[in-house]
């Protein structure tokens, strides 16, 4: 029987900033017999997040950057094609960092987790029940530490993982603003994810249309952008705020670190509370935040939207695709 043929998206050159597609190429390799231990993976659909930027930088923040004529890193869902593993059966779904292509040979303990949520469509474990809703969930919840009346504002909130914080804030009993660019995304906060104002930061009044969202100030914000959005909030904040450091994507490069308002003198006064993170390190919350996410799902108390691509070609500009602002949900490629 004659190899699988595999399509794989690798690393062409290092990106100085946002990458683009002319920073990868597409390869096609034979995929190679499985040794014991390891499972064959099939991907069916392909993630595509913001922080992908990052994975790609000259410089290392919380992981080590992709090689140069590596397969890009990416989250993936598939289905096992053939198992070394009894754990992973052939015919079970799985997740886990399998990269930009069309099969994976992975050892079973690099298998993020067998889909169990057969009611629940399989590209929803790389969104809402995967990396972004998780990230959702931790960073408001046990970050965030919302309480009943208080004003939650997020920004990129019509985004994977905006909107999914600002309808938790909901069940939660929060008052929910949303930050998002352009009329389009600013509708989609307050139509289909239930914020109770939106506001547009492309708009030219959008300091004056934060100020009558945010009369009663602002108690947690949600940080996905950094940058002058960010700036525009700290004035609002309440005593006792939180902040919540989740993204920086409005910054295209940290190199030089742009410059702007300080927050100091805003967290000292208000004496709030700054705290990022990285989902990556805290492992031990996936299995309850995903409980939740199901549980919320099948309740129809949480919805979601998904932006799928067909196709690997559409891969190498799906990254900036993001950061132009061209996506409506979760942006996945579907593989044929």
């Amino acid at each position: 029987m004659p190899a699988l043929v595999n399509r794989q998206i690798r690393l062409k050159s290092r990106p100085p900033g946002i990458p683009q597609a002319e920073h990868f190429k597409l390869a096609s390799v034979p995929v190679p017999p499985l040794q014991p231990g390891q499972v064959l993976v099939r991907n069916l659909f392909l993630s595509v997040e913001p922080a992908m930027r990052g994975w790609v930088a000259a410089v290392a923040n919380y992981s080590q950057p992709v090689a140069i004529g590596a397969v890009m890193r990416s989250f993936a869902a598939g289905r096992v094609e053939e198992s070394h593993d009894p754990a992973f059966p052939v015919g079970a779904q799985v997740t886990g960092l399998f990269g930009w292509q069309d099969y994976a040979v992975v050892d079973a303990t690099g298998i993020e987790r067998r889909v169990e949520e057969d009611d629940l469509p399989l590209s929803t474990a790389l969104g809402v029940m995967g990396i972004n809703g998780v990230t959702a969930h931790y960073g408001l919840l046990e970050l965030g530490r919302p309480k009943a009346g208080e004003t939650v504002v997020v920004s990129t909130a019509a985004g994977s993982v905006g909107s999914c914080v600002g309808q938790i804030a909901k069940l939660h009993g929060c008052r929910t603003v949303g930050i998002a660019g352009g009329e389009a995304k600013r509708a989609l906060c307050t139509d289909r994810f239930g914020y109770d104002a939106a506001v547009d930061y492309k708009a030219g009044d959008f300091e004056a249309q934060l100020a009558q969202a945010c009369s009663a100030g602002v108690d947690v914000y949600y940080d996905n952008t950094a940058g002058p959005i960010s700036d525009a909030v700290m004035s609002h904040l309440n005593v006792g705020a939180r902040v919540v450091i989740c993204g920086t994507a409005s910054v295209a490069s940290w190199n030089p670190a742009p410059q702007g308002p300080r927050v100091e003198r805003h967290l000292l006064v208000k004496r709030a509370r700054m705290q990022g993170f990285v989902i990556f390190d805290h492992a031990d919350h996936y299995a309850a935040a995903r409980h939740d996410l199901a549980q919320w799902l099948r309740e129809g108390r949480l919805v979601y939207l998904e932006d799928v691509l067909d196709g690997i070609e559409q891969a190498p500009d799906a990254i900036a695709g993001l950061y132009r602002g061209e996506n409506l949900g979760k942006r996945l490629i579907r593989l044929a």
